[in-house]
């Protein structure tokens, strides 16, 4: 059995598993994001410890910007101090294994893709919906990447003229179909307007109802543009989703062409709490 290591750099923690081909989590160490090269050399550390002879590769899993094809890691919001990070080359020369790095929506999307609530599929996106949104495509059974690795920052596009901020852009969809953008009505996180909600707190109702219209609008223009058969969405939606639901499905029979509509599923992320740990691993299994 072929074994990998997966490495998911986060902005509070990160985790190094070791992993099989089959996606499966063998062993996990985590620790905390400190500074740049305290968590370097934790990252390595950790790494070498759970390498066998069976590892072939090791995939970085982290949030952007960064550059996948150079490997290096560009000045995340999240992780002040990592400017043009050469984490690839660093881990290839520590470890003396292949190393790849793909933006955490990417790098679920393949996750999903391979093992998860997209296994079967073609053309599949992947939605994040945690702190921001943004979404990693697969088209025509491969990662689409666009031209500087930068496609699918749907958290980019614009919703509104002015309003919640998100993705440094006012009115942008990330301002209001994320955490962050939920926290900016003012009445509680993303997880406790959930709970108020479930209790038929009426506020948080309506706050629900927005974001599920705002979220099939998001919906509504990947289907029409690229015409998946599934739009795989993780994070809040896969708690909340059936509190956004009424109002998203809506907007999709409302907006979207007949055909597009009936070919794509919306579907929350099947791998939960692991997904992860998996995605990480999926950057070292997609190219081996």
């Amino acid at each position: 059995m072929k074994e990998y290591i997966g490495i998911d750099i986060g902005g509070t923690k990160c985790a190094v598993v070791r992993g099989d081909e089959n996606g499966t989590v063998l062993k996990k160490l985590r620790f905390p994001t400190t500074d740049k090269e305290q968590t370097l050399e934790e990252i390595i550390r950790a790494a070498g410890e759970l390498m066998t002879p069976k590892a072939r590769a090791v995939g970085i899993s982290c949030g952007g910007p960064l550059n996948s094809r150079t490997g290096e890691i560009l000045s995340p919001p999240n992780l002040p101090g990592w400017d043009h990070v050469p984490i690839t080359k660093l881990l290839e020369e520590r470890l003396g294994l292949p190393a790849r790095l793909k933006n955490d929506a990417d790098a679920c999307a393949i996750a999903e893709w391979k093992f998860g609530a997209g296994q079967g599929t073609k053309n599949m996106i992947f939605l994040t919906f945690g702190t921001g949104i943004g979404a990693g495509l697969i088209l025509n059974g491969t990662l689409y990447e666009g031209s500087t690795g930068m496609a699918g920052e749907t958290g980019h596009i614009r919703l509104f003229e002015g309003g919640h901020t998100g993705y440094g852009k006012v009115g942008s969809y990330e301002g209001y179909c994320s955490g962050g953008g939920i926290a900016q009505y003012g009445l509680g996180t993303a997880a406790e307007l959930c709970q108020k909600a479930m209790e038929g707190d009426p506020e948080a109702v309506e706050v629900w109802e927005k974001t599920g219209e705002y979220l099939g609008r998001l919906l509504a223009i990947l289907m029409d543009l690229l015409n998946p058969e599934a739009i795989v969405i993780g994070s809040i939606f896969a708690r909340a989703g059936h509190l956004m639901e009424p109002a998203m499905n809506r907007i999709l029979e409302k907006e979207v062409l007949l055909p597009n509509r009936r070919a794509c599923r919306v579907l929350p992320a099947r791998l939960g709490e692991s997904l992860g740990d998996v995605a990480a691993l999926s950057v070292a299994i997609d190219k081996d």
